[in-house]
C-alpha cells in the first residue's frame, strides 16, 4: 500500500513540474486573433506646430495618405485662416483644390503661408481638410509668429581628393543641405587655380547650372567637374567650392592630386624633316625624341612606315626611359628599293611609349646611283664611236 501511495506521489509531482513547459509553448494564433491591417485616410506632417515670420512666406510640407481604400477625389481646403493671411495648398509647385492618392499610396502637398508684415505676435491654428464622397480627414496646424532661425547651409563631399593626370577630368559629388526654415535658391561658385575649368551639374544631370533651389530642411546632390590645363605640372591643387543664399554660406575644399604625364615629340637635330637617299643604298638620318611632359616615359619604341620594298631600321630600337625635359637621339637608317625611280617619297617615323606617342613625316628625295650614270655615259660614247665609224667607212663610197 505504501509503495502504491509513493508511486502516485511521484506521478503527481512529475505532472506539476511539466505544466509550465506546456504553458510556455502555446498553440499558434489563428487568423482571427492577428492584428488587422490599418485602413483609412491620413493627413500627415512632420511638424504640426511651426514658427512663421511676419512679412515672409513659409512652406509647410504634408502628405495625404490612403491605406487600403478605393481611390476617390478628395477636395482640399483650409479653415481658420487669420484675417490678412494668405494660405494656399500646393501640389508640384501649383495651387491645387483636390487630390486623389492611389490605394496604399500618398500625395505630397505643401501649405504656402504668406504672413502680412503687420501681423502681431501670437499663435494661430489653421485646419487642412480633405473631404470625399465616403471619407474625410482633418489636420490642424499651429502657426506661431516669432523669430525664424536664419538661413543655414551645409555642403559635404564623399570623396574630396581625387588622383589623375593632366588629361583627366575630375568629378566630385557634393551634397548641399538647406538647414533653414524656408526654401532657398542656392548659388554655386568655385575658386580654382588659373586656367582650370569648373562646371556644375545637378546630381546625374548633364545641364550646367549656377544655382539650385532647395526646399527647407532638404538636401540635393550636385556635381562639380574640374578640368586642369594640359601643361600643368605634377602636384596637389585645391579647389574651393562655395554655396550661398540670403546671407548664409558654406564651403568645401576638394583637391586634385595630379601625378604628371609624359609627352613625346619627334623631330630632327636641325628641325628639317627632309633628306636625300640613293637607290639601293643606306641613308642615315638623326632623329631627336623629347619628353616635353611632367613625368618620365618608359619603354619608348621606335617604328616607321616606308614605301613598298624599302627598309627602315632604328638604332636604338628601344629607349628604356626618357625623363621630363630630356632628349634622346636615334639613328634612322632608310634603304630605298633597288628599282626605285628617282623622285620624292614620304617615310613616317613614330615614337611610342606607355600613354603617349609622336609621329613625324619625313620627305626623302631619291636619286639614281652615280655608277649607273658613268655606265650610261660610256654606253653613249661607244654608240657615238660606232656611228662615226660607220659614217667614215660608208661615207667614202
Amino acid at each position: 500500500m505504501r509503495r502504491l501511495i509513493a508511486s502516485l506521489a511521484i506521478v503527481a509531482s512529475s505532472a506539476l513540474i511539466a505544466a509550465p513547459v506546456l504553458a510556455a509553448n502555446p498553440p499558434p494564433a489563428t487568423a482571427s486573433t492577428s492584428t488587422p491591417a490599418a485602413k483609412g485616410l491620413w493627413l500627415l506632417t512632420d511638424y504640426p506646430s511651426q514658427t512663421v515670420r511676419a512679412g515672409e512666406t513659409t512652406s509647410i510640407h504634408f502628405k495625404l495618405q490612403n491605406m487600403g481604400l478605393a481611390p476617390e477625389p478628395l477636395a482640399l481646403s483650409v479653415s481658420g485662416v487669420p484675417a490678412g493671411w494668405k494660405i494656399d495648398i500646393m501640389g508640384s509647385g501649383q495651387p491645387v483644390a483636390a487630390a486623389m492618392p492611389a490605394m496604399n499610396d500618398n500625395v505630397s502637398l505643401q501649405l504656402r503661408v504668406d504672413v502680412p508684415k503687420e501681423a502681431k505676435p501670437g499663435s494661430h491654428t489653421v485646419t487642412v481638410h480633405a473631404k470625399g464622397a465616403n471619407q474625410s480627414i482633418d489636420l490642424p496646424v499651429t502657426l506661431t509668429i516669432g523669430e525664424i532661425a536664419p538661413a543655414k547651409l551645409t555642403i559635404k563631399s564623399s570623396l574630396p581628393a581625387l588622383r589623375g593626370t593632366p588629361r583627366s577630368s575630375f568629378d566630385y559629388n557634393l551634397t548641399v543641405t538647406n538647414d533653414s526654415g524656408k526654401d532657398l535658391t542656392v548659388a554655386l561658385t568655385a575658386q580654382a587655380p588659373g586656367n582650370f575649368q569648373t562646371t556644375f551639374t545637378e546630381g546625374y544631370g548633364s545641364n550646367e547650372i549656377s544655382s539650385i533651389p532647395i526646399a527647407a530642411g532638404q538636401s540635393k546632390d550636385i556635381k562639380i567637374k574640374v578640368t586642369p590645363p594640359r601643361e600643368i605640372k605634377a602636384g596637389d591643387y585645391p579647389v574651393l567650392v562655395k554655396v550661398s543664399a540670403e546671407g548664409a554660406s558654406a564651403e568645401q575644399r576638394v583637391t586634385l592630386q595630379i601625378s604628371g604625364q609624359g609627352k613625346l615629340s619627334l623631330t630632327t637635330k636641325d628641325g628639317r624633316l627632309s633628306g636625300e637617299a640613293t637607290v639601293g643604298k643606306n641613308a642615315d638620318y638623326t632623329l631627336v625624341v623629347t619628353n616635353d611632359g611632367t613625368a618620365p616615359l618608359e619603354d619608348v619604341e621606335m617604328s616607321g612606315s616606308v614605301p613598298t620594298n624599302w627598309k627602315v631600321e632604328f638604332n636604338p630600337k628601344r629607349i628604356p626611359s626618357i625623363a621630363p625635359g630630356e632628349k634622346k637621339e636615334v639613328q634612322a637608317v632608310v634603304t630605298p628599293a633597288d628599282k626605285a625611280i628617282a623622285g620624292d617619297y614620304v617615310a613616317s617615323f613614330r615614337a611610342g611609349a606607355r600613354g603617349d606617342s609622336a609621329n613625324a613625316d619625313f620627305r626623302i628625295t631619291v636619286t639614281t646611283s652615280t655608277m649607273w650614270g658613268i655606265v650610261g655615259v660610256g654606253i653613249i660614247a661607244v654608240a657615238l664611236l660606232v656611228l662615226l665609224g660607220f659614217v667614215a667607212r660608208f661615207g667614202r663610197r
